[in-house]
């Protein structure tokens, strides 16, 4: 038996919740073997994020570079970059397979309001990493900070997409609403909008999620617009069945169907 093979780039959460551990019970729930590197540590859990160590860079590349000699990936997937570095480094690798998906959650500040990454890792993302990207999940506040502030989503997503690829802005953090309202933009524009019942609550992990789930999907051979659409509901009843493991956001259930 073997199952295809998802590269995943992101950092530790010791919670539990988003990051490496989240990319890898949700991509393995698509029937999808994760490999990961670790981009950073952080000192989190379930409220914020408190601190954030970088891991040294030549470890970083050694990693890197012995996953990618050793195993064939179907996907590629990053979470937390830590610097530029890092940046510049995926966006090496993904120039140099083309025709592995990568899918790219540009994440800078966690929900509870801790930074994760500088404004020059934001820019960074957008000059070489965005560009090579078979689709990228920002939240709204994720594609405000891509686009230094513009407040119009559909600017941002003209902005994000005007090299190429696909980006799915979420709407999960705008709690003025009773939906969750998701939309797609490529070239051409906004391709497709999504609507959602907005669960009660809040979520530590949810963009890692969507974004794990639809690399895991994608490694499995679904197209873009399949993949974009169930990872959305899945993610949706991963959300449902949330529980809750500390004092702060509740973790999404990733083995719910």
């Amino acid at each position: 038996m073997s199952r295809p093979n998802v590269l995943v780039i992101a950092g530790h959460d010791p919670s539990g919740g988003a990051g490496i551990q989240a990319d890898i019970e949700a991509i393995g729930a698509c029937g999808a073997h994760p490999a990961t590197v670790v981009t950073a540590l952080t000192c989190q859990d379930t409220v914020n994020v408190h601190a954030v160590m970088p891991t040294d860079e030549a470890f970083f590349d050694d990693c890197l570079t012995r996953l990618l000699d050793d195993m064939t990936f179907a996907a590629i997937k990053t979470g937390v970059l830590a610097d530029v570095t890092q940046v510049r480094r995926v966006a090496a690798v993904a120039e140099a397979l083309p025709e592995i998906p990568l899918v790219v959650d540009p994440v800078l500040v966690a929900a509870g309001g801790g930074r994760l990454a500088a404004d020059s890792v934001a820019a960074a993302m957008v000059d070489d990493l965005l560009p090579r990207a078979t689709i990228s999940t920002p939240n709204v506040r994720e594609a405000q900070t891509l686009c230094d502030g513009e407040t119009d989503i559909a600017a941002c997503g003209a902005r994000l997409t005007r090299h190429g690829g696909h980006v799915l802005i979420t709407g999960g953090d705008e709690t003025e609403d009773t939906h969750v309202h998701n939309q797609l933009y490529g070239r051409n524009g906004r391709l497709r909008a999504y609507d959602w019942p907005r669960l009660p609550g809040t979520f530590h992990g949810s963009g890692c999620t969507l974004a794990a789930t639809l690399a895991g999907l994608l490694a499995g051979g679904r197209s873009l617009e399949d993949a974009v659409i169930e990872a959305q509901h899945r993610t949706w009843n991963m959300l449902s069945s949330a529980f809750a493991a500390g004092q702060g956001q509740a973790i999404p259930s990733r083995y719910a169907r």
